[in-house]
């Protein structure tokens, strides 16, 4: 099956086809730390997370890339507004935002770029641009001149001589309204670095270019981002790289993912009506709210409900359920071949094809989703059957490619548990074992120890299961 994904620069559904071979090189725009990140962000960067997560499914190496950006106006409005220091304010932030990362299980990004480490960078870039004559100097600022680059509004579409003559800008320094700052001079109480053309700080666009061809040479495969910076960060993001290296195109696939609404408009810091990613996992499984924005395309908008993310915990629980119940099982398994095999067989096969051609239609989630959840639905009558090892194993290995791809019913267990599990395996084989010989005092001591200890076993003519009993507390 061929992955095909929709490329904005040629809003058409593409075959996917990497620059090298097998190698994928993804770049995410990131934050901008100057607030607790929301649910706008977690819808972005969980849905890029998965598509990472697919294309290492299926057998990529993708080498993924997310700029920090923390340096930047709202950063220093925001320092001010509390008298701290700007570039502590943006640390103290950019930890916060990798917590809720992690929080919410995106754990596929190889490298967090802070754009604070890659000043040098920067600045030879916008060397390289002055030199070529696409920027120009206005005493200590450095813009980009886009009349120097014929194809700025290719990937949003627009004229670039209808933006001029629309747009107001209040800057009479720049030959242009729609020229951009790649060097802005030091103001008083910024953050402030040597370059030469004095003190000063790079301009927002820069800063990813300036990232992504230290890492990725000239062009790379994957841009992702959300619907709202296509024009003018992602516009401003190809005049300089391509300018300055003299290659095109920067980017092969622009994907760009929908806006989180919140009662009809977008959600955002500046917007002030954003939830915080921790104030919702306070209430949510955050393996839910993974769930809840799988079930709309990524490129969709998805007005934000509070209550479908209680329906995606009952979907969730539904497949942990099964899940958990074919786990039980593999401890007590026997290796036999069963009736029941073929069977399984086939929906794994079935299911694992109406996954992949779902995924490989532009990561359409919702039909994979679709399938995981008839795959649960349809293998759970089995784990009331005589399978055996074999099936069982193959059932928990399709739970585990379904669940690595959208990242749920990913283990949470401690050395401990896993410890707890092969001892419990072990007994309970000694005590199948005995059962064999008829020894039944010590099977029935065993069961009863067991018992005791909160574990209940269940003794029936498909094999053995077992139970944590539930804790219940003293209300006294």
């Amino acid at each position: 099956m061929t992955l095909k994904v929709y490329n904005t620069k040629s809003r058409m559904v593409e075959e996917f086809s990497p620059s090298h071979g097998n190698r994928v090189y993804m770049f995410v725009c990131g934050p901008t730390v100057y607030d607790h990140s929301h649910i706008g962000h977690a819808r972005t960067y969980l849905a890029y997370d998965i598509i990472a997560r697919y294309l290492r499914a299926k057998r990529y190496s993708v080498f993924y890339l997310m700029n920090i950006t923390d340096i930047d106006d709202k950063i220093i409005k925001k320092a001010n507004e509390l008298g701290q220091d700007p570039l502590a304010l943006a640390d103290d932030f950019r930890r916060d935002f990798l917590q809720d990362m992690l929080s919410l299980g995106i754990d596929r990004v190889n490298l967090y770029a802070k754009a604070s480490d890659h000043i040098p960078e920067i600045i030879a870039q916008i060397l390289t641009l002055v030199q070529k004559q696409f920027a120009y100097q206005v005493d200590g600022d450095i813009f980009f001149d886009v009349s120097k680059f014929p194809n700025y509004g290719r990937l949003s579409g627009q004229d670039i001589n209808q933006l001029i003559k629309h747009r107001i800008d209040l800057d009479p320094s720049k030959k242009n309204v729609v020229d951009f700052a790649l060097w802005k001079s030091q103001k008083p109480g910024e953050p402030a670095w040597d370059s030469p053309w004095g003190k000063g700080r790079p301009g927002w666009h820069i800063e990813d270019t300036a990232i992504t061809t230290t890492y990725f040479g000239p062009s790379y495969d994957l841009h992702g981002g959300g619907l709202d910076l296509i024009f003018p960060h992602h516009e401003a993001e190809i005049a300089q790289a391509e300018a300055a290296t003299g290659k095109e195109p920067l980017v092969k696939y622009w994907i760009h993912s929908g806006l989180l609404t919140i009662s009809g408009a977008r959600m955002g810091k500046s917007m002030g009506n954003f939830i915080t990613i921790k104030d919702v996992l306070l209430r949510h499984d955050a393996e839910a709210l993974r769930l809840y924005y799988a079930a709309s395309h990524y490129r969709s908008q998805l007005e934000f409900d509070e209550k479908h993310i209680a329906q995606a915990e009952q979907v969730l629980e539904r497949i942990r359920t099964v899940y958990n119940e074919f786990r039980s099982l593999s401890a007590t398994a026997k290796p036999e071949s069963s009736l029941q095999t073929d069977a399984t067989r086939r929906i794994i096969c079935e299911a694992k094809i109406e996954f992949d051609e779902a995924m490989d239609d532009d990561f359409n989630t919702p039909r994979a989703l679709a399938a995981m959840i008839g795959f649960a639905k349809s293998i759970e009558p089995y784990a009331n059957s005589a399978l055996s090892k074999e099936a069982i194993i193959d059932v928990l290995g399709q739970f585990s490619y379904f669940g690595n791809v959208f990242g749920i019913l990913q283990s949470k267990e401690t050395t401990t548990e896993r410890a707890f599990e092969k001892l419990l395996s072990m007994i309970l084989s000694i005590r199948d074992e005995a059962r064999k010989k008829g020894d039944w005092l010590t099977s029935d001591n065993i069961r009863d120890t067991l018992r005791d200890l909160g574990v209940v076993i269940e003794d029936s003519a498909k094999g053995v299961r077992w139970h944590l009993k539930p804790v219940v507390e003293d209300s006294a």
